[in-house]
């Protein structure tokens, strides 16, 4: 299959070092360029940078700038994108970085892998597939892909209106259905999952290829049946749908065992009853783990800059977005498809003892 590359967000990010949104721009709008050259003369007036931690000495490098692609700017992962983009810009001298919308995972990895980004977050499954070069990037194998971190689970999320008569994946046959962009790591899910229920996918639904935004608009509006949302508990998409009497479906014990036994990143995962309005029980979904990654090409100083602020600035991250509340380094390096850590990623979970 053809690498899927946006021309409009490679436009995007290049204008990105101008004006991210995640950048530490200043005062008066001085772009991130401006300030990356701001940072670097200070380097030069002030003397070395410490760079390395404490009791490391000092290191002198060169200015860094980062762009970050995430998702659609309704999504929880575009607030997330900024606050870490914001928080290095704030913390590490040398580096300036910003987020930009993007049409998520799948583009995110071939962004990285062209050199037009530097890091981004991905779901572990699609950075597996792209490392390997099957699925989506047949022919375009990523094997530079590093891990800085695993983050949080992202579970799928099954939104189908009262009326539908959708009591589970395999009655979506036939339904009109939201499904994402054709080739997207959402489009992926939907083939996985109706596949293992049963169907053909996608010819036995009625598909609509649309954003989050537009599907829980429609599903509001009743124009169609249900959706696939793919986001942090609880999604803006769903809770949209879930005020306007939608409802989420479990996914049964035997779709999940099928594909756990198929696909080595899926994890059964519950939706707590109250997390949407009208959502009286628990919800059971599959989940895979979103996964920070970079390329190799990224120096080891830099990325073990980038994965000690991160962690030394959790909470505060945790506490400005819900996604990122109550992570730990621990867990960081588990469910991550074996996909292997950056070099500077690697240094600091040594250091701070949770790899030996």
């Amino acid at each position: 299959m053809k690498k899927i590359v946006s021309l409009t967000l490679a436009a995007i990010l290049a204008a990105g070092s101008l004006a991210g949104c995640g950048g530490n721009s200043g005062e008066g709008g001085t772009s991130a360029a401006e300030s990356t050259a701001s940072k670097a003369s200070e380097g030069e007036e002030n003397g070395s940078q410490d760079v390395s931690g404490e009791g490391a000495g000092t290191v002198e490098h060169e200015p860094v700038m980062i762009n970050f692609p995430t998702a659609s700017a309704s999504g929880a992962l575009y607030a997330v994108g900024a606050a870490i983009t914001n928080l290095w810009s704030t913390e590490i001298d040398f580096v300036n970085a910003s987020s930009q919308a993007s049409a998520g995972g799948i583009e995110n990895l071939n962004l990285v892998s062209d050199g037009e980004a530097q890091v981004s977050i991905a779901i572990s499954s699609n950075c597996y597939q792209a490392m390997n070069g099957t699925d989506s990037f047949e022919g375009y194998a990523f094997e530079d892909l590093k891990v800085i971190a695993g983050l949080y689970f992202n579970p799928n999320q099954v939104v189908v209106t009262e009326v539908s008569g959708i009591d589970s994946l395999k009655t979506v046959s036939g339904k009109h259905f939201a499904v994402a962009s054709a080739g997207s790591s959402v489009y992926g899910e939907c083939q996985n999952h109706f596949t293992a229920a049963g169907l053909t996918f996608p010819d036995d639904i009625n598909c609509e290829y649309i954003t989050f935004t537009d599907a829980a608009d429609m599903l509001q509006n009743g124009t169609i049946d249900g959706a696939w949302i793919m986001s942090g508990a609880p999604a803006s998409a769903v809770t949209q749908a879930c005020t306007s009497g939608c409802k989420l479906l479990n996914i049964e014990d035997d779709i999940v065992t099928a594909l756990q036994e198929e696909y080595p990143w899926y994890a059964p995962f519950t939706i707590p009853a109250g997390t949407y309005p009208g959502q009286d029980d628990d919800v059971q979904t599959t989940a895979i783990k979103m996964v920070m990654f970079c390329s190799d090409e990224l120096d080891e100083e830099t990325v073990y800059q980038l994965t000690k602020t991160f962690w030394e600035n959790i909470d505060s991250l945790g506490e400005a977005q819900g996604n990122l509340a109550g992570l730990t380094p621990e867990e960081a390096v588990k469910d991550i498809a074996e996909l292997p850590l950056h070099e500077g990623a690697a240094r600091y979970y040594e250091e701070i003892g949770v790899l030996n």
